[in-house]
């Protein structure tokens, strides 16, 4: 790996961060607070947030295995994304290389961002390896992105070859976890201890049933943390979103109890879908979905909304001809998607 110096944008480098009343005044028993210009009525809605997540880290600390130090926490994973290419790469200038097909965002953000963006198509079985993705980088590419179980084929990249890559590659290596917790294999945020380049996203949305609350994780080792808290918001995370996600991390084997249940889901749906006479093929999964080649992709979503079910249609995407995504729901949910399939006629669709 490049002196992480080299790697980041010099303006960010130098740049010398906004400091909010909170971070001066740091940890106090103090009683009355009379810095941020805030009103003094409404509690506790009156007083800004916790700029750096305390409370919330520590608790997360304990639950991911990892140092609150090396924990940094955004407004969902894309504005992890987004400070990624905002702190390591120059526009105009740098570039980025990543998996095809995979999350949409990352692309969005090199766009917003002025950065060349160069794919690695996967192979039939949604795979790649690390000699592809290191040959399609050059002096200029800062990151490396990896979603693993990717979105949307919702399968495991093969581990040793993105430990290669890490191992290998002079820039920043991102691991979107977003899923892991549907997955048995384990977590590299483990291993940021072991890897000064590896950046590994993750999300309180799927697992732990909190997509309302927009809130992301970032784990990496303390230089490139330190890093995303010198340009992020002062206040990116709202005290309303601190304490939901407090009160959720207080219930963590229920959120277990939870993955196990989408699991056995995930098991009767992909059984069920195989007695399909239009499912052509279900793809492997390690994500609390599945991905599902259907004869006629469009057809069928469009059936399945006009009967209010919705499924998310990548019959566009490369490498996703015909296919459909299907997220694992409640039993409820997953029964009535399954009965407006077995009711449906090709050849009686118009």
């Amino acid at each position: 790996m490049k002196p992480l110096k080299e790697l980041t944008r010099p303006n960010i480098w130098n740049l010398k961060p906004y400091s909010s009343a909170h971070n001066e005044c740091g940890a106090t028993a103090a009683k009355v607070f009379l810095d941020a210009n805030e009103n003094p009525y409404n509690s506790p809605y009156n007083r800004y947030p916790d700029p750096q997540q305390s409370e919330v880290k520590a608790r997360l600390s304990k639950i991911k295995g990892v140092r609150p130090e090396q924990i940094f926490l955004g407004n969902g994973s894309d504005e992890a994304i987004d400070l990624l290419y905002r702190c390591f790469t120059c526009p105009g200038r740098d570039n980025v290389v990543a998996i095809e097909p995979t999350y949409g965002m990352y692309k969005v953000c090199a766009d917003i961002n002025d950065v060349e963006y160069r794919t690695v198509e996967l192979d039939q079985n949604y795979q790649t390896t690390a000699d592809r993705l290191l040959h399609a980088c050059s002096d200029t590419t800062k990151l490396i992105w990896i979603c693993s179980p990717n979105n949307p084929t919702g399968n495991n990249i093969m581990r040793d070859e993105v430990i290669k890559v890490i191992n290998e590659f002079q820039g920043i290596v991102v691991v979107d976890e977003a899923y892991s917790d549907f997955s048995s294999e384990r977590p590299l945020r483990l291993d940021i201890a072991k890897y000064p380049n590896l950046v590994v996203l993750n999300t309180f949305s799927n697992a732990w049933g909190c997509a309302a609350i927009r809130l992301g994780m970032a784990f990496a080792q303390k230089d490139i943390i330190d890093i995303f808290n010198k340009v992020k918001h002062p206040y990116n995370i709202s005290t309303l979103t601190q304490r939901q996600a407090i009160e959720a991390l207080k219930e963590p084997y229920e959120v277990d109890k939870w993955v196990k249940t989408i699991l056995l889901e995930r098991g009767r749906m992909i059984e069920a879908f195989r007695l399909l006479p239009f499912c052509e093929r279900i793809y492997p999964t390690d994500a609390n979905f599945f991905l599902a080649k259907m004869n006629d992709a469009q057809a069928i979503y469009d059936y399945l909304k006009s009967n209010g079910v919705i499924v998310r249609n990548r019959a566009n995407v490369h490498l996703c001809n015909n296919c459909l995504r299907i997220t694992i729901g409640s039993k409820s949910e997953n029964n009535e998607l399954l009965s407006a399939l077995r009711q449906y006629r090709p050849d009686t669709q118009a």
